[in-house]
Order: structure tokens, then sequence, then C-alpha cells
């Protein structure tokens, strides 16, 4: 078993560990998320992402298979990837912890993590609270995020970013009871994979996952499902973490509009963003659509499966129909 004290010990120069609080259980209990507090060192607390493969599963939705425990294992390990080959090419305007160290030992990973709270990122939004200004920082967040891994090689992350991606999802589509949406899943996940202008995504971009600062500061964290996609996977997906269903219909245009201007301002300058802008416009209801499905095989009648979301969905599928 790790000594994760003695790994944080090394990684941060600290003298001793003070404390430590459970900040959060893992998914399915693969282990805990920690806050240790430090005596003199480089930091006064840091994040332990403590990960240890449990013998039998505890999905909190019965989903405990072989697939299952390798899409986790294979997502944690791209974590581990993320933050040592990439997240260092992230600006301020897109903040993430930095990674201080990481270590793989048999069925443990251990990731320790900049405290995002002791920097000045303490606050979390519920989403009961949230509101079209949070909304658009997130936006902000990914429009910068987007921009910087345009067209670029994701090796050693997921070659479809998304925690929903239709190809590691079989047992849901099996269960799905939208047999119309069914048929037309590969189409949809066509149609995003295809598209000319691929970023990297985050693949999990709820409200929840993001952590705000003073002001227009926020910072985003988890990134187990990153890799290559449309970026309206994550505004999509974003958006139906913040808004109930009548907000989705009220907000959709000012918050793609706000998205669309953002990205223009930080896109590389040889890139075509109007073509970009015209494409991705098209593929939101897709991407909207896409996780839709996931969600019908997953956990019908979800709160996100509401007539919003059915409308984007029907209007989807009548256009394939029309295209095949």
């Amino acid at each position: 078993m790790l000594n994760v004290e003695e790994h944080i010990l090394k990684a941060t120069n600290a003298s001793d560990i003070l404390n430590k609080e459970s900040v959060q259980e893992l998914w399915s209990g693969y282990g805990e998320i920690i806050r240790y507090f430090l005596q003199n060192g480089e930091h006064s607390s840091v994040i332990v992402k403590y990960i240890r493969f449990p013998e039998e599963g505890k999905h909190p939705r019965g989903w405990n298979t072989t697939l299952s425990h390798e899409r986790k294992l294979h997502s944690y390990k791209v974590e581990m990837r993320w933050y040592e080959d990439y997240a260092p090419r992230l600006n301020d305007m897109c903040k993430v912890p930095q990674c201080l160290h990481k270590h793989e030992e048999n069925d443990e990973l251990l990731i320790i993590l900049e405290d995002l709270d002791a920097s000045g990122f303490n606050k979390r939004i519920h989403h009961d609270d949230s509101t079209i200004r949070i909304a658009k920082q997130c936006l902000r967040w990914l429009a910068g995020f987007h921009s910087e891994f345009m067209n670029t090689d994701s090796h050693g992350l997921w070659a479809s970013g998304t925690y929903w991606h239709l190809a590691t999802r079989p047992d849901e589509l099996k269960r799905m009871r939208n047999i119309d949406l069914k048929s037309y899943a590969s189409g949809i996940d066509e149609r995003l994979s295809s598209a000319k202008f691929q970023t990297f995504v985050h693949g999990d971009a709820k409200l929840a996952n993001f952590c705000f600062g003073e002001g227009e500061n926020i910072a985003a964290v988890d990134f187990q499902y990153v890799g290559k996609g449309c970026g309206m996977k994550d505004v999509a997906y974003l958006i139906s973490s913040c808004f109930y269903e009548n907000e989705c219909i009220e907000y959709e245009d000012e918050l793609l509009d706000y998205y669309f201007s953002q990205l223009e301002l930080v896109i590389d300058k040889h890139i075509n963003f109007q073509l970009l802008k015209n494409e991705w416009s098209q593929l939101y209801k897709y991407a909207w659509a896409d996780f839709y499905r996931f969600l019908d095989g997953w956990s019908p009648g979800h709160w996100k499966m509401h007539n919003y979301s059915r409308a984007i969905v029907d209007e989807v599928i009548d256009e394939l129909k029309r295209t095949s």
C-alpha cells in the first residue's frame, strides 16, 4: 500500500502533515480526494487524488462491469498524462491546478495537486444558484481551453473526449428506451467526430467542476475524460448543468453568442473563425442530442431530459432522416 504522506512531504518539502480532511469519495468507490494541511514547505495545503481500485464495484446505478472498470482505469491514466504533458500550456484565462507530483504503483495511483481553495478559488456554485453571469464565466474558460488545443494531437488522452462517448457506452446504448434516437446514435456521433475543426474537450465540464475566485477568476478541475472532440460537447453539457428547461430556452442564443465572441478573441488568427463558428453552431444541437442519448440509457427520467432537450433531439433526428 502506498505511503501517501511520504509522497506528499517529498513533493512539497513540508516538514510535517498537520491535519487532513476528506473532500469527496471518488465515483464507484475508486478512492478519495483529500486535503492535507502542511507545516512549513512550499504549500500550506495540497489536494490529493488517491485512486485505489476496489475489489467489488460500488456504482450507484449498478454499472459494475469489466468495461466500466477498464473505462475508469483508463480515465485516471489519462488524467495523469494530461497534467504531465498538456496542463502546463494553459494560462490564467483557463486556470487549472498545478500538478506537484504523480505516482503509479500496482492498483494505486496518486496525484498531488495545488489546493485551489488556498490559491483563492474557494467558491463553488450550486446548480440552483447558477446565473447567466456564472455560465458566461465558465464559457469564457472553455473558449480559452478550446482555443489552446485547436487541431492538437491528443496522444495519451481519449481519442474521443467526454465520459459519455458512444464507443465507450455499449451497455447504455442497449438499454435505451428512445428507439428512434438509438437508431441514429451512430449518425450523431459521426457528425461530431467528422467535424473539420477539432480541439480538446474537457469531457466533464459541468458547473460542479469549476472553482470561482474574486471577480472573474475561475479554474477547472477533473480531467479524467479530456480528449479530442468538437467544442460544442463541452458547451452543451455546461449549459445543461447550469439551467433548467425554461432558462435553456431563454438563454441559448445569448450564451452561444458569448462563447463564440470569447473564442474569436483568442483563436489562432491562421484559423478561419467564421468557418469554425458556422460549423460548430450547427453542431450544438448534435452535441446536446449526443448527451441525451447517454442519459436515455443510463438514467431514464433524469432531470435534464426535459422538453427543451427532447425538442433538440427531435430536430436532430428529423435532420438526419432528411440527409441520410
